[in-house]
């Protein structure tokens, strides 16, 4: 059975035409990161390959995971038009992959001069603001086991293959993982995550995640069943 995919915005951005203007192309460890927060912004990333972890320190220290950027996304772009610019989030390294790096000047130069890069950029930040306008809306309303409930869902969109007894999730994660995501402690998750093991609605087997009910999941959160294009991870 097939995975449960839709069209990310970025691929309607030519792709191909920003990475005439890369700079470098560089590989990226796992654990390393293309940049933090705070530091002075001066370039944006394509990531080619791999898997690229967006997230804010919270004043109390605690990680909050915004999205998981794969093939073709883009990341950093929140610090263009702006001047003197630090990167506002950091993007940590998943999945070891190749990465094309344009210089923040180049690309701006590029979207004044070409009015097709400029409306598809438009679209794909517009595309990219709801997505996040959307997962706070769910973190904010739902309360932790909502907010983990919305997560496991726009996993299930963003990395969930058919299988026979449900979706899995096809993402290696450790309950920290989740709990980052959720904005709640490893503790919560942990014991939501039993709750629904025990109740027959998730399995898990090697760090991967099986959603035997989503629609009981959807139910719960009063789910308005977005496009996935905007109820997803990436």
């Amino acid at each position: 059975m097939g995975a449960v995919k839709a069209m990310k915005p970025t691929h309607s951005i030519e792709i191909k035409e920003l990475l005439r203007f890369a700079d470098r192309k560089f590989r990226a460890e796992r654990g390393s990161y293309l940049f933090q927060e705070g530091m002075e912004a001066e370039e944006l990333y394509i990531v080619l390959s791999g898997k690229i972890q967006i997230s804010k320190i919270t004043s109390d220290g605690r990680e909050l995971s915004l999205r998981i950027c794969g093939e073709n996304d883009i990341c950093g772009e929140l610090t263009l038009f702006t001047s003197n610019p630090k990167y506002l989030l950091s993007a940590k390294v998943l999945e070891e992959g190749e990465i094309a790096a344009i210089r923040k000047d180049v690309i701006e130069t590029e979207i004044f001069q070409n009015s097709t890069l400029a409306f598809e950029f438009m679209k794909w930040m517009s595309d990219h603001f709801r997505k996040t306008q959307t997962k706070f809306r769910d973190l904010v309303l739902n309360g932790k086991r909502g907010a983990l409930f919305s997560t496991l869902i726009r996993m299930t969109n963003s990395y969930g293959i058919h299988k026979p007894d449900g979706i899995l999730i096809d993402l290696p994660l450790t309950n920290q993982d989740l709990a980052n995501f959720c904005g709640t402690s490893r503790e919560s998750t942990n014991r939501i995550l039993s709750e629904l093991k025990r109740d027959g609605l998730i399995s898990i087997k090697k760090g991967k995640i099986t959603i035997h009910d989503l629609e009981y999941l959807k139910l719960e959160i009063g789910c308005e069943n977005c496009p996935a294009v905007y109820c997803s991870i990436e």
